[in-house]
């Protein structure tokens, strides 16, 4: 298959490294200028979560990651991951431990004045010619709520409250809003109107996929499309927001905040089987593989298309189980 075969107007909403292994897989197949990445604005943690605090500036942590993926030129995408992801550890003060390419696109920002105006110079510099939007201009807190009725303030406080010692895994994630209201982007509501195909990324369910349908308009604007949505079912669990989930209960929660059961139009599911010893490794670290219940997956959305694909990939020198981006990226395309 060779690049740019489809030319297909595609938005892509997520955020982290399952947004990432989409796009990057997307960029090779689709022309790279038809498509828009969506990312969230809420970001709490490291490099992003301190220059929010200090600087009063949106997370840009979600936007560096888009612009990796979404670089054509595979040289120029190693060389620029080592410099953006340097931590300037050889710095004292307010540098050190931030995230270089965080540094540039909010000094950018500053020099264009505004987050979608230093993006776009940073697409300029880099030669990208996909889109990337925030989802909201608004400054946004992400508060989830368990079944105790235990407030989480803070995206990385979920993120990360699995490693609580009082963490227990039944005290399940029920509700999540925002401390205000979030704003559209206008630009986001356009690409989502006019576009081909929408797609869930694959990724933290309530940190980076739910939370862009808190957002005002972004439900409707979805649901008036006449968009193929597509929704990409995670690899494995994550302890702290998805333990024992299966993949109606992914399906159930996205339908839920979307406010419409029959909208969606396909469910991505990986159909290879995992070697024991990888299965065994991350349930040793509270991950178990997501089981499709196929029965329960058609009854929560009756009108989608179930697509299993060999679409994961084991990096074994790292230890990770990952979605394979061309794999991905050529089921989704070929859907009709």
């Amino acid at each position: 298959m060779n690049k740019t075969q489809y030319e297909q107007k595609v938005v892509t909403i997520g955020g982290g490294t399952g947004h990432f292994h989409l796009l990057n897989g997307l960029k090779k197949y689709n022309h790279p200028s038809l498509i828009t990445a969506i990312v969230a604005t809420w970001d709490t943690g490291g490099s992003s979560g301190r220059l929010r605090t200090e600087l009063g500036v949106l997370p840009p942590g979600d936007i560096r990651r888009c612009l990796l993926a979404l670089m054509e030129d595979e040289n120029q995408q190693k060389v620029a991951q080592t410099l953006f992801d340097d931590r300037l550890d050889g710095f004292n003060g307010f540098l050190k431990g931030h995230s270089l390419g965080n540094l540039l696109g909010v000094r950018l920002d500053n020099i264009f004045r505004g987050q979608d105006r230093g993006t776009d110079a940073q697409r300029a510099l880099f030669r990208i010619r996909a889109r990337i939007l925030p989802v909201s201009l608004s400054d946004v807190q992400l508060i989830a709520v368990t079944k105790k009725g235990i407030n989480i303030e803070g995206e990385t406080n979920l993120d990360y409250r699995c490693k609580r010692p009082d963490f227990d895994p039944e005290d399940k994630v029920v509700r999540i809003y925002f401390n205000t209201r979030a704003d559209p982007n206008p630009e986001a509501i356009k690409s989502i109107k006019e576009a081909d195909k929408i797609i869930f990324a694959p990724g933290d369910l309530f940190t980076s996929i739910l939370p862009h349908l808190l957002v005002d308009g972004i439900k409707e604007a979805i649901n008036e499309s006449n968009a193929k949505l597509c929704i990409i079912i995670n690899l494995m669990t994550k302890p702290g927001e998805t333990d024992s989930f299966k993949a109606s209960d992914f399906l159930e929660k996205v339908t839920y905040y979307l406010g419409n059961n029959k909208r969606i139009d396909y469910l991505i599911i990986n159909g290879e089987k995992y070697d024991k010893d990888i299965v065994e490794i991350y349930k040793s670290e509270g991950q178990e593989m997501v089981l499709f219940d196929e029965a329960k997956c058609v009854k929560v959305a009756p009108n989608a298309k179930i697509i299993k694909a060999k679409i994961a990939k084991y990096l074994r020198k790292d230890h990770l189980l990952r979605h394979d981006s061309n794999r991905l990226a050529k089921t989704i395309l070929q859907l009709t």
